[in-house]
């Protein structure tokens, strides 16, 4: 790209001796290397050649946590030892330089490496350098695709390929991307992996129908254009199905935890069965080459926490590729090779052949007519909502890190460390970690290792602002408040309140605070007074919060946040103020502010409608509760029971929990509420605040009865006028939107057999539905399932409580209590409402949803403010254009910082923000200079303009060119809709 070299022509310099082996130019001088694509055994090209791949599939926690995994603890529930595996394979490989295996998760293998001798470290560094240990993937861990947040899977893999880039340099460095076995695949992360510089994407699970048709077609090795804003080929990905999920052919596996007979190849024994091994062989080989396009096909040999005695293996592959290919004598075709996936694909590249196209999705994955897992995407709604909230606390972390400079780490609190909360953060992308699809002791271990990893970052967040501010005085994190528990306001009659906003232009956000006064006074960061109101705290937080905090009021009250920085409010108490706002217990017909109306029924005290004001719209709107109840498995159809993985209900109609709701309202010039209570399991508030463009849903559901027996999944449904025509839309990993349609799937004619389960699709952020006048979106503060099964509804669900394993492995059934909830789990979340026409309605939910992802973090600190604290600061020079985000902005090295910058709209969706926009590096920050920069891929593991990646060509299109732009100058970069683009800047504190 001529831009691109231009930049770097002019800013590397500048950055060069900063960065240890980043750019791969400055890596530790290695022997002479031939890994990658040049390590490949020759193949034979009239030949039908099988590439034999070795592989382990270590999860990162599922059925026990990732230190039992790794130390092989508690095998009474698995037998597995990630440690031993690893010790074994090295053994193996350097016994026979014509082996190979793949490694995947970093996490693992960071830990092992940490173990090693250094003469060890150097016989592992030569069989990466000889291309004989590859590592694929190479991601702290291999991410869910349905329930992650787009930017934690980013750092995850930004994790796992920077130690890997740090430790063996280009020969770390994978080339394909390997999710074999995820639960459905996410066109984001496809979009994602192509921007990393993966040349192909393989994986193990697709629904048994489209296999089906891709196996009659010969379809099931395709290209995937990830995305429809990005111009091709920038996200486009060869993808390719493998042909056994990841497990090696039936009768061939040779682990210690597999029963297949090993190859006995002494004629005078009675067990010889060479020629019976040979044969059954070459009828797999035959029978899988007739699905698949080239003379090439690959073999997976291996499956979960394999290896661990690696001569098992490795004996037996041996003399497999020995007899096979002593029979082309015989005038048999096949050659056999050890091989890796990058080996294969170099094949499947060099046949120049065309590929068919796909642009949607694999969602959702069914693996038979009764058996969609499209669970998952709401399983253990409570770890989802930790994880999206540490992922807020992580993306203010690392800011104030950059922000604060050094003494943010060593300060007057301690020291500081963001370390932890990355790594604990980036193992809670595994796939069966913020999926929910866990055992329950595991869940526990990654929720403890998220709150282990938040105490480290408030002692670096403390030193920071008391850097920024100037003020050492001690500072109080309520982590409680969405259940109005918070010590120091519930005791304190003058207290202020730090709001750091994490986002790049400044947002007004609703806070609400635990107290016991009746009346109290708020000021701004210039003395100026702002509306607050104080209201009784709701019967079901008093019930949900149980003894863990006393206020019986909350104080509330609307801040503004400067861009990526703070402001401070003071609050105290008044003896003499007016008294608190009473709740009413009648329904109010509308509540109202200036943007917004919303009427409900005073005879059920449901909603009725809502309008946008500004723009004359209005839609009638119901909102209620529903359960589905949970399929046991006992069914003439199917003994498929629901589980953590697997969504099946009884009937396609939902129990209404009840046709009316017990109201009470609470009208202020601040903010009005409709408190309702469904049961005494569910109960919700309707809020609308001043200033707010958005309808609040807040809901409450649990415990979850089962008394009766009944598995129950709980829904909230939005009923509408709006014409869909049977279509929906749900975001992908918070970014890009598809479109849905009821019971349609756009690559193969669906046979619908689960008509409620069959239709459910992973809400990661945001869903909506439209007409050509009004367009619904609710947008979500965690990922969830959700569908639309009638014309003008959408449904998502809350909760799940289930009695029975859904036989796919976890061993238990999801049925979440806790020491404060030994009845069952009681999940609280929110939903925000915009309605909007259709063309503009982006403009609204983009900045929303990104609100909602990264919320501003409060701070307290006790009594009065010393003078001279700086009570208001922000790290940008300037507000940036609304269309850009910044994604990451975190501490590389000593000297350089990590900066992400995104373009957080699609092509079509804005009139007025889908443009290109312009940033200049140098004026972005108030507290850095900015002396060099150079642009990395999406993963930051290789430079811009060295990341090269194999071409592909569609079939009934021509081979797409990459477009070049230029950018206005070297510290001016432009961003087009949908574009990420990741510089590593050498910055000076100011």
């Amino acid at each position: 790209m001529a831009a691109g070299l231009q930049l770097l022509a002019v800013a590397l310099p500048l950055v060069f001796p900063l960065v240890s082996s980043f750019p791969l130019d400055h890596r530790p001088k290695y022997t002479q290397t031939t890994c990658g694509y040049d390590s490949c055994h020759p193949t034979k090209p009239g030949m039908l050649n099988v590439h034999l791949v070795p592989h382990t599939h270590d999860d990162v926690g599922w059925l026990k946590t990732v230190d039992q995994y790794y130390y092989g603890a508690r095998n009474n529930i698995q037998h597995a030892g990630v440690q031993y595996i690893l010790d074994s394979v090295v053994d193996q490989l350097l016994k026979n330089p014509d082996r190979r295996f793949i490694y995947v998760e970093t996490a693992f293998f960071y830990r092992w490496w940490k173990q090693q001798s250094a003469t060890m470290q150097q016989t592992v560094k030569q069989l990466v350098n000889e291309g004989r240990l590859e590592f694929v993937n190479g991601g702290w861990c291999m991410s869910d695709e349905a329930t992650t947040h787009y930017s934690a899977v980013i750092d995850q893999m930004t994790l796992g390929l920077r130690f890997l880039n740090e430790t063996f340099g280009p020969c770390g460095r994978p080339r394909v991307a390997w999710h074999i076995d995820p639960f459905g695949h996410a066109r984001e992360h496809a979009s994602m992996f192509a921007q990393m510089g993966y040349d192909g994407f393989f994986f193990g699970r697709i629904d048994y129908e489209d296999r089906s048709r891709r196996r009659l077609a010969r379809e099931q090795e395709l290209l995937w254009r990830a995305s429809d804003s990005l111009p091709p080929p920038m996200a486009d990905l060869f993808t390719g199905v493998l042909p056994n999920g990841y497990n090696p052919p039936d009768g061939f596996c040779w682990d210690q935890s597999c029963s297949d007979p090993p190859i006995s190849d002494d004629p005078d024994l009675e067990d010889y069965n060479v020629d019976d091994v040979v044969h059954r062989f070459l009828s797999i080989v035959y029978s899988q080459a007739s699905v698949y396009k080239t003379n090439h096909i690959i073999m997976t040999m291996g499956s979960d926490f394999q290896y661990e005695n690696a001569n098992l293996w490795y004996k037996n592959l041996d003399k497999l590729i020995h007899y096979v290919n002593a029979q082309q004598s015989n005038f048999t075709n096949v050659n056999v090779l050890y091989s890796t996936p990058s080996c294969y694909l170099q094949e499947l590249h060099k046949a120049n052949l065309t590929w068919p196209l796909k642009r949607d999705d694999f969602f959702p994955y069914a693996d038979s007519a009764h058996d969609f897992w499209t669970g998952y995407f709401t399983s253990r709604p409570a770890l989802k909502r930790y994880e999206r909230i540490s992922n807020s606390n992580l993306q203010t972390c690392n800011q104030l890190e950059v922000v604060g400079g050094p003494a943010s780490r060593k300060g007057p609190f301690g020291q500081g460390d963001s370390k932890i909360l990355q790594e604990a953060m980036a193992v809670a992308q595994h796939h069966d970690a913020v999926s929910g699809t866990e055992k329950q002791h595991v869940a526990d271990d990654y929720a403890r290792r998220l709150a282990n990893g938040w105490q480290h970052c408030q002692v670096l967040v403390s030193n920071s602002l008391a850097v920024l501010s100037g003020s050492s005085a001690k500072r109080v994190f309520c982590n409680n408040l969405n259940i109005s528990v918070c010590p120091l306001t519930e005791t304190s009659k003058k207290f202020s309140v730090n709001v750091y906003n994490p986002l790049a232009r400044p947002v007004m956000w609703p806070i609400r605070l635990p107290v016991n006064g009746d009346s109290y006074s708020v000021s701004d960061a210039d003395g100026k007074s702002v509306d607050c109101q104080v209201v009784p705290v709701s019967k079901a937080t008093q019930k949900l919060r149980k003894s863990r905090g006393s206020a019986v009021n909350e104080l509330i009250f609307q801040v503004q946040a400067p861009p990526l920085g703070y402001t401070t409010y003071s609050v105290s108490l008044l003896e003499d103020g007016r008294p608190p706002a009473s709740a009413r217990l009648q329904t109010p017909t509308v509540m109202q502010n200036k943007y917004l109306k919303v009427t409900f029924d005073p005879d059920t005290g449901l909603l009725s409608s809502l309008s946008n004001l500004e723009t004359n719209q209005s839609i009638r709107l119901t909102q209620n509760f529903y359960w589905y109840n949970a399929s046991d498995g006992n069914n003439w159809e199917s003994i498929q029971p629901s589980g953590a993985y697997i969504f099946r209900p009884n009937s396609s109609v939902p129990f209404i929990i009840s046709k009316t709701a017990e109201t009470e309202s609470i009208q202020t010039p601040v903010m009005q509420e409709v408190r309702q209570w469904f049961a005494p399991w569910v109960s919700q508030v309707v809020r609308l605040y001043a200033d707010s463009r958005a309808l609040e849903l807040e809901w409450t559901v649990g415990p979850l009865p089962i008394d009766d027996n009944l598995g129950k999944e709980v829904i909230t449904r939005l009923d509408t006028d709006i014409k869909t025509s049977e279509y929906f839309y749900t975001d992908s990993n918070g970014r890009e939107v598809l479109q849905r349609k009821k019971d349609f799937r756009p690559t193969w004619h669906l046979t619908q057999s689960e008509p409620v389960a069959g239709n459910y699709y992973p809400i990661n952020s945001r869903a909506f539905i439209k007409d050509d006048v009004d367009q619904l979106t609710v947008v979500t503060d965690r990922s969830q399932g959700g569908s639309s099964l009638t014309n003008g509804s959408l449904e998502i669900m809350l909760h799940r409580r289930l009695l029975y394993d859904d036989v796919r492995g976890v061993g238990e059934p999801l049925n979440e209590t806790s020491d404060i909830f030994p009845e069952g789990l009681v999940v609280r979340g929110c939903l925000l409402l915009t309605l909007d026409p259709p063309q503009n309605a982006a403009d609204r939910h983009r900045p929303l949803a990104e609100e909602m992802v990264l919320q501003p973090l409060l701070t307290l600190t006790d009594g009065s403010l010393k003078p001279g604290t700086r009570l208001e600061f922000s790290g940008l020079q300037a507000v940036l254009p609304p269309a850009v985000h910044i994604l990451t902005l975190s501490q590389w090295d000593k000297d350089s910082v990590l900066l992400r910058l995104e373009h957080q709209f699609q092509s079509w969706e804005s009139q007025l923000y889908s443009q290109p926009v312009t940033v200049n590096l140098q004026k972005l920050f108030s507290t850095l200079d900015v002396l060099g920069v150079s642009e990395l891929n999406l993963s930051a593991n290789q430079w811009k303009d060295e990341m090269k990646r194999f071409d592909w060509t569609p079939e009934r299109e021509g081979k797409p060119l990459l477009k070049m732009f230029e950018d206005p100058s070297v510290w001016e970069v432009t961003l087009r809709p949908m574009e990420i683009r990741t510089f590593l800047l050498r910055v000076k504190l100011r």
